[in-house]
């Protein structure tokens, strides 16, 4: 059995995925941004740096 691609996905590359879904849900990136902080502990500049990579 193939593992699903999204595993082989980093996050920089998943990121921009969840901002487009949610915008379709009527969500923000500042939403998106908090949810994340708020589930992974990350601060602002933290998950800046993730994005970045």
């Amino acid at each position: 059995m193939s593992t699903h691609r999204i595993y082989s996905m980093s996050f920089s590359q998943v990121y921009p995925l969840y901002i487009a879904k949610s915008g379709k849900k009527g969500r923000t990136k500042a939403e998106v941004d908090e949810i994340i902080r708020w589930l992974f502990g990350y601060t602002q500049e933290e998950l800046e740096s993730h994005i970045a990579r």
